[in-house]
């Protein structure tokens, strides 16, 4: 059986994919749409010369981040692996790429080293803050 049209970047036969690959690559393919929306409508409105389109265009982008939030978080609760990566990468401070090694070592000046509800900003749920949404999936 052929792909369907709606994603034409597979890299195996769309019949063989179980429903749970599928749903992730299509929610992969609508964080990526987000995230490149959310970049196209920050450049029209940093061009853009008059201010009350400009204001739509940022409300705009801001849209699309929220939708993009959405997607992520919608994957952080099927896929444990960017679970944990957000858990060990989200809501830290100082060298990003110094996180991980931190976090392994046991402390090492990052948030990591700080109060669970200090890392996530209060949350203790381990969301990405779309609190409306938890235990609507």
């Amino acid at each position: 059986m052929k792909e369907p049209m709606g994603s034409e970047n597979l890299h195996e036969p769309w019949d063989v994919l179980s429903d749970d690959t599928k749903n992730i690559h299509r929610a992969i393919v609508s964080l990526m749409e987000e995230l490149e929306a959310v970049d196209w409508y920050g450049q029209r409105a940093e061009a853009c010369t008059d201010e009350e389109l400009r204001a739509v265009l940022v409300h705009n982008k801001n849209e699309e981040i929220e939708h993009a939030m959405m997607n992520l978080e919608w994957i952080r609760r099927k896929v444990p692996e960017f679970a944990q990566n957000i858990d060990t990468y989200l809501n830290t401070s100082g060298p990003i790429t110094e996180v991980e090694k931190a976090t392994k070592a046991g402390g090492g000046g990052g948030a990591e080293d700080e109060a669970p509800a200090a890392k996530s900003g209060g949350r203790h749920d381990g969301s990405l803050g779309i609190g409306s949404l938890k235990g609507s999936v």
